[in-house]
């Protein structure tokens, strides 16, 4: 199998563990190229008191003319945070860079817990969907997921038939696939719902009782970095699922400060590669 080359547009946090720090890890070790392409710089990411921050958003479409110029060509696309509409709309600008047979995926991330982000206005969460559109795949957790299907933030699927039903209406909307995270139906245990098509399969694992800031970056990455290696969504999102929960798992005994993110370091080998 050749080596994928993965154009990511996402900030990059300096410390934490969050962002482009994990993603360009993650994707790396698995034996895929990750190109940054950063919409900002920050100090830490934003739940560290105090960081500074620079924004890239001028910088962005000269980077992709600069890209497009040197007739490069992506096999996966992957956009997360964006700090403004103008990012979307680089984003969107974005998509001829990727191959005719490549994909796209798309973290629209805009919101959790039942609250949208300070960050994001009304505009720009309707405008996400411009970039759902284009995706062959969206990650929405469940406050981004009601969010899309004009839902109030707080909405939460009450069941397994519900959340079905959520993903389904998800990937009909925007034809395309869904992995819906952060169902909760029990106190032990955390729940994927993965739709391809007219099927959807859902994913169990072990609920570990901790935070930790970075961890949707890392499964998303290596759900991308699977697909890239050809196993199929719901494939892909259970080894992602396990490998987050085993990175808290291992984070937690060490009792370190919770907003430094989890130590995936020692773990990456652990992960399939090309």
């Amino acid at each position: 199998m050749k080596q994928k080359t993965v154009l990511a547009l996402h900030d990059l946090s300096c410390f934490g563990r969050s962002s482009l720090v994990p993603i360009t890890a993650v994707l790396s070790v698995q034996g895929h190229q990750c190109v940054p392409l950063p919409t900002a710089i920050f100090s830490t990411h934003t739940a560290i008191n105090g960081w500074v921050c620079t924004d890239l958003t001028d910088t962005m479409p000269n980077m992709i003319n600069h890209f497009e110029s040197l007739n490069l060509k992506f096999d996966a696309i992957y956009s997360g945070f964006l700090g403004s509409e103008k990012q979307i709309d680089c984003v969107l600008q974005s998509a001829k860079l990727k191959l005719e047979d490549g994909y796209f995926l798309v973290d629209p991330v805009m919101g959790d817990n039942g609250a949208i982000y300070k960050t994001y206005t009304p505009k720009m969460t309707k405008r996400m969907e411009e970039l759902c559109y284009i995706a062959d795949c969206i990650t929405p957790n469940v406050t981004e997921a009601a969010i899309l299907l004009e839902k109030s933030p707080d909405t939460n699927p009450r069941d397994k038939q519900e959340a079905e039903h959520w993903s389904n209406e998800l990937s009909n909307k925007f034809n395309c696939d869904v992995v819906l995270t952060g169902l909760h139906f029990n106190e032990n245990t955390l729940t994927v719902a993965c739709t391809s098509g007219n099927n959807t399969d859902f994913i169990d694992h072990e609920c570990v009782n901790a935070f930790f800031p970075g961890t949707g970056d890392i499964f998303a990455s290596v759900l991308l970095g699977q697909i890239l290696c050809n196993k199929s969504i719901s494939q892909s999102a259970a080894l992602a699922a396990d490998f987050v929960k085993r990175c808290i798992s291992y984070t937690s005994k060490k009792n370190t400060n919770k907003m430094y993110g989890v130590q995936f370091e020692p773990l990456l080998y652990t992960l399939p590669h090309i």
